[in-house]
């Protein structure tokens, strides 16, 4: 007898129980091959995953632009799929889904789901990439590498709803979410780059005294100093990732300052219980991990803005004078030449390390405080958009890990 069960969420007006088929039976499992040499148009593998979760408009061809027509494949023994074919990697990295949006055909690195119309709905089964691949996973063999064959692809256990109408809604209601986080993620992506782009051309390059990009009105050479001229060196003390605790006084540990924070911490959500011999921030200090697994991970810098923040062991601390924002000086560190300076300087093999004397010979290029400050406020602009948009993908991206659970069986 077939299984039946029941989602927990569900759009009105649905309440029979979902039912267990086979995905052999609702849809052909079809794989990929070599296309005819006179129309070289197919995808090889090498697809364009920036957006999975979009209609795969986002496919695009590399091989060649000309157009797919029938005929260009009857003597080939890659297969023609229609539009809606759900596109699924079998081989050497199995899982990775799109949806096709025009004619095409694949080589043999995929097994493509081809739903029966009135029976299986594209962004229904789409919308169940994680468990395809899990599945995919489990079946695969291989010595050189795992691939799944079609048949076994085919003998997959789903559950379905009883109409395809349920099946639709859900599809179109994950389409819409899918569409919302590819927005975000297109969003951030966007402003990191752009971020990236201002960096350099804000900042002098290859030992020049002038950006290429100032605001109207500053027209000086940029001085230049050693880092030990620009500010006072300190350490942080103790602590490690097991003395954190749920609630306490804020602290930040090295690892951090690459995994989490932007070059300005106004806000940490890690504590810890203080103890003698604790270091405090006091509010504008610029620190510098001491280790890291490498030398571009440890060559960067935060400005902490809060004061009462315990400082970890492994942080290098500098307390710039008044003529240098702190801000200033940790997007001068992580970026351009001070940045690939301090990594040549990180010694290490496994674990490699910078210390403060390795900070202090690094040589600083800076304009007056008015125009340091002017850069500052661009960034942290950029840096407040940046965080909005990675904060609104993974409130999405955790809604929908959420919703899969609860309205799929």
């Amino acid at each position: 007898m077939s299984k039946t069960e029941i989602p927990s969420i569900r759009f009105h007006g649905f309440d029979d129980a979902w039912e267990q088929r086979k995905l052999g039976d609702v849809a052909d499992l079809v794989g990929g091959g070599t296309p005819s040499t006179q129309n070289p148009e197919y995808w090889d593998g090498d697809i364009d995953w920036y957006a999975p979760a979009e209609i795969a408009d986002q496919i695009y061809v590399k091989t060649s632009q000309r157009k797919i027509t029938e005929q260009g494949y009857d003597n080939s023994s890659a297969k023609l799929l229609p539009p809606g074919t759900v596109l699924f990697t079998s081989r050497a990295g199995i899982g990775k889904t799109a949806i096709l949006a025009r004619k095409g055909c694949t080589n043999q690195g995929f097994q493509s789901i081809v739903p029966h119309k009135n029976e299986l709905d594209t962004y229904f089964i789409f919308s169940r990439t994680e468990e395809l691949k899990r599945y995919g996973e489990l079946v695969g063999a291989g010595s050189t590498f795992v691939e799944v064959s079609g048949k076994q692809m085919a003998a997959m256990d789903l559950m379905l709803p009883s109409t395809i109408r349920e099946q639709q809604m859900i599809g179109v209601f994950f389409k819409h979410l899918d569409n919302l986080i590819t927005l975000h993620q297109r969003k951030f992506e966007k402003l990191t780059n752009v971020k990236k782009s201002m960096l350099k051309k804000m900042f002098p390059q290859n030992g020049s005294s002038y950006p290429e990009i100032r605001f109207k009105g500053f027209t000086d050479p940029w001085e230049q100093r050693k880092a030990i001229d620009i500010a006072d060196y300190s350490k942080g003390n103790g602590y490690s990732k097991g003395d954190l605790t749920d609630a306490g006084t804020p602290i930040i540990l090295y690892g951090r300052l690459y995994t989490k924070y932007q070059f300005a911490i106004s806000e940490v959500d890690t504590f810890a219980v203080p103890r003698n011999g604790a270091v405090y921030s006091q509010g504008n200090e610029v620190i510098v991990p001491a280790s890291g697994e490498t030398a571009e991970d440890i060559a960067r810098a935060s400005a902490v803005e809060k004061s009462g923040v315990l400082l970890g062991g492994d942080l290098n601390i500098l307390r710039p004078f008044d003529f240098i924002n702190p801000l200033f000086l940790a997007l001068a560190i992580s970026n351009g030449e001070p940045q690939k300076e301090l990594a040549k300087k990180a010694q290490g093999k496994s674990v490699v390390h910078i210390h403060n004397t390795d900070i202090q010979e690094v040589t600083i290029a800076y304009p007056s405080r008015t125009e340091q400050d002017r850069i500052v406020s661009v960034f942290c602009q950029l840096d407040h958009l940046i965080t909005l948009h990675q904060r609104e993908l993974e409130k999405l991206q955790s809604i929908k890990k959420a919703l899969l659970e609860k309205m799929f069986v």
